[in-house]
């Protein structure tokens, strides 16, 4: 998600405290440590890390949370929700991420016919 992100010409920046660079960017140690006026965040990381960095993020004042499809987050998502922060859950950012190609258009003309985008 961090690359095609980035790809696509979003601004991005890698949080995790245990690496220093992220396909040759700066990786930050925590939120705190980001630039000011970060407002949103894509959780992609264990369930049993979401809780504390659903906790760290809104100390920073992200304002929207995006969880990534593929683990169930469902005690964070509450969290994140009681806290008052925008949450998407359950689909992959990479359907929603303009411009949408490959696998990832695919699938998002399917959950139109669906009514599920």
């Amino acid at each position: 998600a961090y690359t095609t992100l980035k790809q696509r010409g979003y601004e991005v920046y890698p949080v995790n405290p245990n690496y220093s660079a992220v396909d040759g960017d700066r990786c930050y140690k925590s939120f705190s440590d980001l630039p000011p006026g970060v407002e949103s965040a894509v959780f992609v990381l264990p369930p049993s890390a979401a809780s504390q960095a659903v906790a760290d993020a809104q100390s920073f004042g992200i304002k929207r949370i995006w969880f990534q499809q593929g683990a169930r987050y469902d005690s964070a998502i509450k969290q994140a929700q009681d806290a008052g922060m925008q949450v998407v859950c359950r689909k992959c950012i990479l359907m929603y991420a303009q411009p949408v190609s490959g696998v990832h258009a695919f699938h998002r003309f399917l959950a139109r016919m669906f009514g599920r985008v």
